[in-house]
């Protein structure tokens, strides 16, 4: 991993210096819109023929059988349904303690607003498939739009050659397990583009969440006011924040987790600790080769988008991680809970050498489905609140609006808006 020395610097914005992919939305966004316009314009056909050209399969239907989705609940190992299950109670007990409820304000005599929640009417929900099997990501996406009271979720997965065309059975399996029997077998930009469109036996959604590639990312981009999106999360990426009290051993393992995920995955290390930079270094050189996908993670790893960055203190540490934003951050510090309390930009925080982020992948009750690239500053991970809006019902007798009457005739004058004033006199005979 290459080395970012900022010891004696404090540049202006650190977001200028941190390690980044070169290869970004904007540079997708022409293929992106090419494949959209295809599926807005040729529907169904040009889905197919994307199956064909991207996945190598041949498909006369997009929909994946019912009878399939038993079939591989039927099939699914035990040990992977316990975990599945364990998986889905918890993230369902914090989904169902963060469902907000109604509130209402009572501004006088007759004079009542009532913030209510709404579910969404109708979601299509993306899961990853094509380097690796995403299971996780049907529980992180499903459980929240349930929990929120979604009436209708139709979810899609890359297809398989080597599964006849289908999803990965996995996937499948925890699609039945949730209930889910609106599934369909279309990966990529092209699967936001339909449940953005409404094509073939898919129809319109209101909003599209799920992680993905670049290019799902961008077709969120593209396609957001078309269809709702929940944010941009692309490829992962995890920045640690540590100390010379940290195991480089943990350290390391963590990077290679995430950058097991994809040659484009990000992996940083924010140290102010030069022979812990070491040691993790020491460490990333055996664990990589001692793994399974080594090839994947050493080109994430070599990658402009990871690095280890070298600071003079914790205060810089913080600056640094803030300005990167990172999907995910762990805390390897003396006292990782109150430097915990000082990041305001991360899409989740893992505290301690206890807390990794495979644990909030899996099973920590939190969603893995997080903002990347830096956008965790303004944006925040999938959660039940993702799939409500809020409506303001307002409800004033003619006692309650005669007490405003005359503020609000005067505020439309102020705007030039007579209409305005005129909406309100007319109540009252003037």
């Amino acid at each position: 991993m290459r080395r970012i020395d900022l010891r004696g610097q404090r540049p202006d914005d650190y977001r200028d210096v941190v390690p980044r992919a070169d290869f970004d939305i904007e540079a997708a966004i022409p293929a992106v819109h090419a494949i959209c316009e295809a599926v807005r314009t040729r529907g169904l056909e040009a889905i197919l023929e994307m199956s064909q050209q991207y996945d190598g399969v041949t498909q006369t239907d997009i929909r994946v059988p019912v009878e399939a989705l038993h079939d591989a609940l039927a099939k699914l190992d035990t040990d992977i349904r316990a975990g599945l299950e364990e998986s889905i109670r918890r993230l369902r007990a914090t989904c169902t303690a963060e469902l907000e409820q109604d509130a209402t304000t009572e501004l006088g005599a007759g004079a009542r607003v009532t913030h209510r929640k709404v579910p969404v009417d109708r979601v299509g929900l993306y899961v990853p498939g094509g380097i690796a099997p995403l299971v996780s990501s049907v529980l992180m996406n499903v459980v929240p739009a349930q929990v929120a009271g979604v009436r209708s979720i139709a979810l899609s997965s890359t297809p398989q050659k080597e599964h006849g065309g289908l999803p990965h059975p996995t996937i499948l399996a925890a699609c039945a397990l949730l209930g889910v029997d609106e599934v369909y077998a279309v990966g990529g930009a092209q699967a936001i583009a339909m449940f953005a469109y409404g094509v073939g036996p898919c129809a319109r959604v209101d909003l599209v969440t799920g992680p993905g590639s670049i290019w799902t990312v961008t077709a969120k981009r593209l396609l957001k006011g078309k269809v709702g999106i929940d944010s941009e999360a692309g490829p992962t990426e995890i920045l640690v924040l540590a100390d010379e009290t940290a195991d480089p051993a943990y350290v390391a393992a963590d990077l290679v987790s995430q950058a097991e995920h994809d040659p484009l995955a990000a992996a940083v290390l924010v140290t102010d600790s030069e022979v812990l930079a070491d040691r993790v270094a020491v460490e990333l050189e055996a664990q990589v080769l001692a793994t399974k996908h080594t090839e994947r993670i050493s080109t994430s790893l070599s990658g402009r988008q990871s690095g280890v960055v070298l600071v003079a203190d914790l205060d810089q540490a913080v600056d640094v991680a803030n300005a990167y934003a990172a999907e995910h951050l762990e805390i390897h510090t003396v006292d990782a809970a109150s430097v915990a309390a000082r990041i305001r930009n991360a899409g989740a925080i893992f505290i301690g050498p206890h807390a990794p982020v495979s644990l909030g992948d899996y099973c920590a009750g939190s969603n893995h489905v997080l903002p990347t690239g830096g956008c965790a500053c303004h944006s925040s991970g999938l959660s039940v609140r993702a799939f409500t809006k809020s409506v303001h019902v307002v409800d004033y007798s003619r006692e309650a609006l005669a007490e405003v009457a005359d503020h609000v005739v005067t505020l439309a004058e102020a705007e030039d808006l007579p209409g305005h004033g005129n909406a309100v006199r007319v109540r009252f005979g003037g």
